[in-house]
């Protein structure tokens, strides 16, 4: 049964521990992962919301063309890419969609579709592209897109999204345990289907 998944990019398909060494070099700090507790990185940093951003969006690119995957999901990516068409949905600014396509290339993974929204909030997107399920790591987007789009949402279990969550939203520790999860999803959906 094919389905639309609907996948972030940074921190979920890529490891979410790739800007700590930009962030640490770039102001002088020691920032371990296990450390970062919240999404928003401007409190680890001793610069101003402003300086912070200006940082970031000078060393977006090369942050991006640099990342590595996350672990085991170009493995399990390229297994769904067979089965099922998958929408990469992310907040990064349209303006680096080049350098993300070829990231994508360079990687060997396939895609149906990037979209770069400029913007966390990704529901209307979700909606927009008819996404059956949605895999994200930051905590407040995997809600309000369960609740939203009352679709299943797998959230990658970070040091920075450990609010509590509704039951639409599943915590995983890696691609193989979403994987698991996955199939065991498409093979209810195929009984509901045939009932």
């Amino acid at each position: 049964m094919r389905k639309r998944f609907g996948i972030d990019i940074d921190g979920t398909v890529t490891c979410p521990k790739s800007i700590l060494p930009y962030i640490n070099k770039a102001f002088g700090i020691n920032i371990a992962y296990e450390d970062v507790d919240q999404y928003e990185l401007t409190p680890f940093v001793n610069v101003s919301e402003e300086e912070f951003a200006k940082w970031f969006a000078e060393n977006e690119p090369t942050i991006y063309q640099e990342s590595p995957f996350a672990p085991g999901a170009k493995r399990i990516l390229q297994k769904w890419e067979k089965d099922h068409e998958l929408f990469f949905i992310s907040a990064r600014s349209s303006h680096l969609l080049e350098i993300t396509e070829k990231w994508f290339l360079d990687k060997g993974l396939t895609f149906h579709h990037i979209e770069l929204i400029g913007s966390h909030n990704k529901v209307k997107t979700v909606k927009k592209h008819q996404v059956d399920i949605f895999f994200e790591d930051k905590h407040d987007n995997a809600v309000m897109i369960h609740e939203e789009c009352q679709i299943p949402v797998i959230l990658f279990d970070t040091p920075y999204n450990q609010n509590s969550i509704p039951k639409g939203v599943i915590r995983v520790n890696n691609w193989k345990e979403a994987n698991l999860w996955v199939e065991n999803w498409l093979k209810e959906e195929s009984i509901v289907k045939n009932c």
